[in-house]
């Protein structure tokens, strides 16, 4: 499937993958595959949702503010606020002491989570094969022989349950114009 795949396309794969691999998940999911197309931002689809101000930098966050929501509440019943933890950690040993390890360390440590090198192929989450599944009916759909951007956001917004399109609607954005707009775009 992916000989069909514009170069754009695929560098939303390669740019998932590196996603993945910052956030320190052992699969690519449909969030990495959402800020995979975000960073093609000259794509016309991508600026659909950049243009309703959704770049790539909010998408991140927004993943990891959803991600981490339901620890965040079950944390809360017991009486443990994270921010605070936060903000007692970096008083203590400096800003950002609780972000990702430096790239070395990163390596080190994926190499026990993942079974190997990081630097290799990260396998994708079954809702994100159906991503890649789905655009490729989108495409087919809309008369094209490539698989580009845009049918890969289609295939994000179809799958409709990963947290991929969470983070669109997150943002406050009707999923359903979203889909008219872009598929207007690829029109």
């Amino acid at each position: 499937m992916f000989e069909r795949f514009t170069q754009e396309a695929r560098r939303v794969v390669v740019v998932a993958q590196e996603e993945a691999r910052q956030l320190r998940d052992d699969r690519v999911g449909t969030e990495h595959l959402l800020l995979g197309v975000l960073e093609q931002s000259q794509d016309p689809a991508a600026s659909v949702l950049i243009g309703a101000g959704l770049d790539q930098e909010a998408a991140r966050q927004a993943v990891r503010r959803l991600r981490g929501k339901g620890d965040r509440q079950v944390l809360a019943t017991i009486g443990v606020d994270l921010d605070a933890v936060r903000e007692a950690v970096e008083a203590a040993f400096g800003e950002g002491a609780l972000d990702a390890p430096p790239e070395e360390g990163r390596k080190r440590w994926g190499r026990f989570r993942s079974g190997g090198s990081t630097a290799g192929h990260i396998r994708f989450s079954t809702p994100a094969k159906k991503v890649l599944e789905l655009s490729l009916r989108e495409s087919l759909r809309l008369g094209s022989k490539e698989i580009g951007v845009g049918h890969l956001l289609l295939g994000v917004l179809r799958e409709g349950e990963g947290l991929g399109v969470l983070v669109v609607a997150d943002h406050g954005l009707d999923t359903a114009a979203v889909r008219q707009a872009v598929e207007a775009e690829l029109a």
